[in-house]
């Protein structure tokens, strides 16, 4: 997928992750929209900004009506906080399963067709390593990517007649303000160095995006695929080095 002359659209542009990909996009050369569920905190001169909420139909239906010259889809926006599945707070857990699945699948259903229409371009989907290998205290986040993963896989699937081009981002810990809060609760003993960098992340995603890879992994993500093979076990926060 060449990126330099595409028009790109993001979610959650407001910061972290989302905030990177929109600029390095501009930097690559692409059109981009920057969306949120709060658009005056985005702040990112030449993009053209736009309220989405990705568990509010109504905003993504204007979003496709604004633009629809999209070609390349970047679903990131997603809550992160569920606490555990035993013990957590059900509506917690809810909400971290419908932005990641549900917020997803919707932007994806109404996409689609625009994407269709456009030449067929590309969807990226933000996921975690947490899908591949659970991480205690935060087990209904890596329940929800674990499911946001199957639909990843489905839905390459079911695009791969128009041509729509379907890639997964599997990261580990990314220095993001939930996460690093996450990590000193956690974590309080990671290293300096052992999470990625954002702008760092999004130039590995988007270069792997271009390659046409399905699965773009960074160490970590490849450390937690690897578990697959074996039996069941948790994600070692502990074991993480720069």
């Amino acid at each position: 997928m060449e990126l330099h002359g595409s028009t790109a659209l993001v979610t959650g542009s407001n910061r972290g992750i989302g905030h990177a990909f929109a600029t390095e996009l501009l930097r690559r050369g692409a059109k981009v929209y920057a969306t949120a569920r709060r658009p005056e905190l985005v702040d990112i001169p030449g993009v053209h900004v736009l309220r989405v909420d990705t568990l509010d139909q109504t905003t993504i239906d204007s979003a496709v009506a604004a633009a629809g010259d999209v070609d390349v889809l970047i679903n990131n926006a997603a809550f992160t906080a569920g606490g555990n599945l035993v013990g957590g707070d059900m509506d917690a857990i809810r909400a971290v399963m419908d932005s990641n699945y549900y917020g997803t699948l919707a932007m994806v259903r109404a996409f689609a067709p625009v994407l269709a229409r456009n030449g067929g371009g590309a969807i990226l989907n933000v996921l975690s390593a947490a899908a591949w290998a659970t991480v205690e205290g935060n087990s209904a986040y890596a329940a929800a990517k674990s499911a946001q993963w199957g639909l990843t896989n489905a839905i390459r699937v079911e695009l791969a007649g128009q041509g729509t081009q379907v890639s997964a981002l599997v990261p580990g810990m990314t220095a993001t303000e939930p996460m690093k809060a996450f990590a000193a609760e956690f974590a309080p003993d990671l290293p300096a160095g052992a999470m990625n960098e954002p702008a760092d992340l999004v130039n590995l995603a988007l270069d792997g995006l271009e390659a046409g890879e399905l699965e773009i992994l960074d160490r970590y993500g490849v450390q937690a695929k690897e578990l697959l093979a074996g039996p069941p076990r948790a994600f070692d926060l502990s074991g993480l080095t720069a």
